[in-house]
């Protein structure tokens, strides 16, 4: 029987093949029927049965019950193949990590915040975190484990998969993070921006229709992952959503930690809270501190906050508007300060084209603190499925996303 390269019949993009995306989807629960699909895809209909017949024959996905639909005959449902693995998973702050387990279709279970000295550097931090993820793989059977996927605070090379030049991560430019991730647990690893994992992670569990969006985390720095046409948009070199370095006419030249001045992080994320509520008088160490006194409705602190959310708005109004996303979701710990979200929110409402607004939606993340862990899983797990299909299929090792393997699947 004759070969035809499924990315080919498609278009080569540079994106993942079509048996890849399917998986995707699946994996992530925004599908479960063949219809569901080819709506999301955009392909005929006879072009996903082909390939998930192909995918179920290589054990990939499997066929489990059926559905009742209205007007039509029963859909018969599909779930990965082995779908009782999983995947662990962690998402690295400044002193602390938040980890847990990540099964196929979103679901988050043993959730947890563990300390982690990410100014120590790679060789000392990691070890710990390993032994921690190696514990939850044990709880839930480690011959199950199918990934393990990372959330880091910072610009991520996700073709070699290091971070670079991380400004608030001392000794990690350049670390091989996921090849130290792979030879410790054996099995394909994930590491992203933590903007992006609370951009899939949320994506995820959002409805179906909204397939553009922009994840905006507000805390020590600001960050923001972009979803274009259902599928996170990482840009020319992945660096796509890097907001906080945007200049703005407030931050004056107020020193940037990237170097530059009159960045947008010197005035409207958690670190400029946390220096401005210092020169005002007020015992501030951390993040923490600020949200305390905001909560307790401090006049300085809410003054602060209310003034942050507004530049940060402005900013965000002009991507909104040359985007026009479905969504706006607000998440990080500053997310928690309604005078903060208030800000955004007016702002955005103040210097958007009302056709831009119209339908726009403005919320706090459901997912809320977990959502770059779900979307840290769900790296890992789409890795580990990639790994997978290309073993079934003949095709070279890849490194996900970035890779354009031809995935060649038999054409009847």
């Amino acid at each position: 029987m004759p070969e035809k390269s499924v990315m080919h019949r498609r278009g080569a993009t540079g994106v993942s093949s079509l048996a890849e995306r399917v998986l995707e989807l699946l994996a992530s629960g925004q599908a479960t029927t063949r219809t569901e699909l080819a709506d999301l895809l955009g392909a005929a209909p006879s072009t996903i049965s082909l390939t998930v017949g192909q995918l179920v024959a290589h054990g990939l996905v499997a066929e489990q019950g059926t559905r009742s639909s209205t007007g039509g005959r029963p859909r018969k449902v599909l779930r990965l193949g082995g779908s009782d693995g999983f995947a662990v998973a962690a998402e690295l702050g400044g002193r602390h990590a938040h980890v847990g387990v990540v099964l196929p279709g979103g679901g988050l279970t043993d959730v947890s915040t563990v300390p982690f000295p990410t100014a120590e550097g790679p060789e000392a931090a990691l070890p710990g975190l390993a032994e921690t993820l190696e514990g939850l793989a044990e709880q839930h059977g480690r011959e199950l484990l199918k990934g393990v996927g990372l959330s880091l605070p910072g610009p991520v090379d996700v073709a070699s998969g290091v971070v670079t030049l991380p400004s608030r991560m001392p000794g990690w430019n350049r670390f091989p993070v996921r090849a130290w991730l792979e030879h410790r647990f054996g099995v394909p690893a994930a590491i992203e921006n933590d903007a992006n994992c609370m951009a899939v992670g949320e994506h995820s569990v959002q409805p179906a229709e909204r397939r553009q969006s922009i994840m905006v985390k507000m805390g020590s720095a600001i960050g923001a992952g972009v979803i274009a046409d259902g599928r996170l948009y990482r840009g020319g070199t992945g660096a796509a959503g890097e907001i906080t370095h945007v200049r703005v006419e407030a931050g004056h030249d107020i020193p940037c930690s990237c170097g530059n001045t009159g960045c947008l992080e010197t005035v409207a994320s958690g670190a400029a809270l946390v220096r401005v509520l210092r020169e005002r008088g007020l015992d501030v160490d951390s993040i923490e501190d600020v949200v305390r006194f905001a909560s307790d409705a401090d006049p300085e602190a809410t003054r602060a906050v209310r003034q942050a959310g507004r530049y940060l708005g402005m900013v965000l109004a002009a991507n909104v508007n040359f985007f026009n996303p479905d969504a706006v979701y607000l998440g990080g710990i500053l997310s928690t300060l309604e005078p903060f979200v208030a800000a955004v929110r007016s702002q955005l409402y103040e210097g958007c084209h009302p056709l831009v607004t119209k339908h726009l939606v403005i919320e706090r993340a459901s997912l809320g603190a977990d959502a770059g862990l779900v979307g840290a899983g769900q790296f890992a797990l789409q890795r580990a499925l990639v790994h997978a299909l290309q073993a079934v299929t003949g095709a070279g090792a890849g490194t996900g996303p970035h890779n354009d393997q031809r995935i060649r699947i038999e054409e009847p």
